[in-house]
């Protein structure tokens, strides 16, 4: 719909048959503000199209439009064929649209069951009874959700509410399935199933997909997809065609000392950053040879170890484009060092601890150990109990069972000094977004006892630390979200705590942000000897950790440096393959029924893990050949931590089922 804009529109203007959403000068104000200024698309029958892009950048004011719920200022949407400028023009198309919106089952009703849930909307959108059983019993099977039938949805995890999410907007089967960031706050595994169940859709009804992403490394998966920033297109085209815009190579290795390293190779190159031990920088040079000689050169007399050179991935293409559009470097001036007290003992150490919440035990056994200065991830499932071991370190929440120690303290006695001793950022922003940045960072200057001479030292340098200059007048809730993380890292660092724990805090925000974040917290604990515990969705920012620990069921069933993990994978797992076809839906339900059993479809592609690659792509070209499916290449990829995160979560799974069946015989 629009407002104030003309209706008039010509036959002669229609697409092309096969076009099912054209959008032209689409603009949407919120008063003054800008939200989408002058976006062109176009959706084909048949594919899933992708709107890349951090919060804010549009994505939801667009698709809204393109939903018919939301009115806009200039353009034309065409949705069906249908110029949407009116609600009569909206409730002609709504029928054959599914929308989900953002938000963890924010469409949902919570004291409903998961199949009352169902049933409400397949008779709010006249789904025949008949048809109503034979969807849902194959939606639930799809989904695993079939054994949770009738548990309330507000007792599903984030995983869970998704995926019923996504049967209630598809139980009517829409021709156009419109998905507003679906993956956001879900574990590996629920966005692996979610792709999943949306490929086979697709596949078997020809559905049309829209879906919005905040996740860089989902963008692969996209046939077509248009990467916004503040409300413009950065790039469009399959992902193919947006990795050829910035040509370039990725040069990874290792170099001590590594701040000496990334000060060197920074005076040549747009983008560095740091993964635990490795660094990876961006060069323009096409030529693996020539971008090593261009590294070791700027490294001088630092010997670069490991070294090795890839094609850039579409984040770092994003990021190359946001910098080149900005004109920026993406650095950070750090301000003078606070050397903190030293610490000759653990950070953090957790030893067996325990929480049962009535008779649902949330954490169990769970072990660790963070060094100072050292970077460590727990991550997780949704509800693998996460959040629950660190809110039982920082002496929010009394443990069951077991012991904790954190920057010298215990955690069941030493509540306040431990609150002392530590910075918290919780997945809620524990800002006040009445205030400015400067009464924020005072507030919290005053709440840890600082003097007035100490706050203006720390306000200033948590100013310079986070980027702020500029903002310091600005209302928090103005800011953009990267900024506001910021500002929530410094406030959380006021009082120079000595271990540092982050919840989940950079969910939604965009590429250069998180660099920019994971700069800091790479300085925090190399140069001041924090240390740090964060969780994560982001599989690739795991990669920024010196070790990690997997959750399970409030367990930790793996651990080791991203490099351990991957590399145990492969020996117990194989290397990953990568199988483009030119029919990827039919290709990957032969690949499953010929026994390569975690295979699983990305974009047009299929990856699957194999002992022996040259037998298994001799075999798997067989087996699609036979049923008509041309294999167009097969190659090998190096593991992602998705990758291993996904495989020892099933591993798990399938070893739980043998244990219930092998107790049930």
């Amino acid at each position: 719909m629009r407002t104030g804009a003309s209706s008039q529109y010509s036959a002669l203007n229609s697409q092309h048959f096969d076009t099912v959403v054209s959008v032209s000068g689409f603009v949407k104000r919120y008063k003054k503000h800008v939200a989408v200024q002058g976006v062109d698309m176009e959706i084909l029958k048949g594919e899933i199209y992708g709107l890349i892009g951090p919060d804010g950048a549009g994505k939801s004011s667009l698709m809204k439009a393109i939903a018919g719920v939301l009115t806009y200022d200039e353009g034309t949407v065409e949705v069906f064929g249908t110029l949407v400028d009116s609600e009569r023009a909206a409730e002609r198309v709504k029928q054959r649209i599914g929308f989900l919106p953002q938000g963890l089952g924010l469409n949902l009703y919570p004291d409903l069951s998961v199949e009352e849930n169902i049933d409400f909307f397949a008779r709010l959108r006249l789904v025949p009874e008949r048809d109503l059983i034979e969807r849902k019993t194959r939606l639930l099977a799809m989904t695993r959700l079939d054994k949770f039938r009738d548990r309330a949805m507000k007792n599903l995890s984030g995983g869970m509410k998704q995926k019923l999410g996504l049967i209630c907007t598809l139980i009517h089967e829409p021709e156009l399935a419109i998905l507003d960031e679906p993956t956001t706050g879900v574990d590996p595994v629920s966005r692996r199933d979610f792709w999943s169940i949306l490929a086979e859709l697709l596949q078997e009804k020809g559905m049309t997909a829209l879906v919005s992403t905040a996740y860089m490394d989902e963008a692969s998966r996209f046939h077509r997809l248009s990467f916004l920033s503040s409300g413009k297109v950065v790039a469009s085209g399959s992902p193919t065609e947006v990795q050829a815009l910035v040509p370039g190579s990725m040069v990874t290795f290792e170099a001590t000392p590594q701040l000496d390293a990334i000060a060197r190779v920074k005076t040549g190159s747009r983008q560095v950053e740091a993964l635990g031990p490795l660094l990876r920088v961006f060069r323009e040079e096409t030529v693996p040879a020539a971008a090593a000689q261009a590294i070791t050169l700027s490294l001088g007399d630092i010997t670069p170890l490991h070294l090795r050179v890839d094609e850039p991935e579409l984040e770092d293409v994003f990021v190359a484009l946001l910098l080149r559009q900005a004109g920026q470097l993406l650095s950070t001036e750090w301000p003078p060092v606070t050397v903190l007290p030293a610490n000759h003992g653990l950070a953090i150490e957790a030893k067996g601890l325990v929480r049962d919440f009535g008779t649902f035990r949330a954490v169990d056994r769970v072990s660790f150990q963070v060094k100072p200065g050292e970077i460590f991830g727990l991550l997780g499932a949704n509800g693998a109990g996460k959040t629950t071991v660190i809110k039982m370190l920082t002496g929010i929440t009394p443990p069951t069972g077991g012991e904790g120690w954190v920057a010298g303290a215990e955690m069941k006695t030493a509540g306040g000094a431990i609150k002392e001793r530590i910075g918290y950022m919780s997945q809620a922003f524990s800002l006040y977004l009445d205030l400015t940045v400067v009464e924020n960072i005072r507030l919290f200057a005053g709440i840890y006892g600082l003097d007035a001479n100490a706050t203006d030292q720390r306000l200033k340098w948590i100013v310079s630390m986070a980027g702020l200059k500029g903002y310091e007048s600005s209302l928090t809730s103005r800011l953009p979200m990267g900024v506001r993380q910021r500002l929530a890292l410094g406030c959380a660092l006021v009082h120079q705590p000595r271990v540092l724990f982050l919840d989940e805090p950079t969910s939604g925000v965009d590429p250069i942000g998180r660099r920019h974040f994971w700069d800091i917290l790479s300085r925090l604990a190399r140069e001041e000897g924090v240390g740090i515990l964060i969780t994560t969705h982001y599989m690739s920012e795991a990669e920024h950790c010196d070790h990690l620990a997997l959750m399970y069921a409030g367990r930790i069933v793996a651990e080791g440096s991203p490099g351990d993990m991957k590399r145990q994978v492969e020996k117990e797992a194989g290397q990953l393959l990568e199988v483009a076809t030119d029919q990827p839906g039919q290709a990957l339900r032969r690949a499953t029924q010929a026994g390569f059993s975690g295979a699983a479809l990305f974009g047009t592609k299929i990856h699957l893990l194999s002992l022996d690659p040259p037998q298994d792509e001799a075999r798997l070209r067989t087996v699609l050949s036979s049923d008509g499916v041309h294999v167009q290449d097969v190659l090998i990829r190096p593991l992602s931590l998705e990758d291993v995160f996904v495989y020892r979560v099933m591993l798990v799974e399938r070893q739980e089922q043998a244990t219930v069946k092998g107790a049930a015989a």
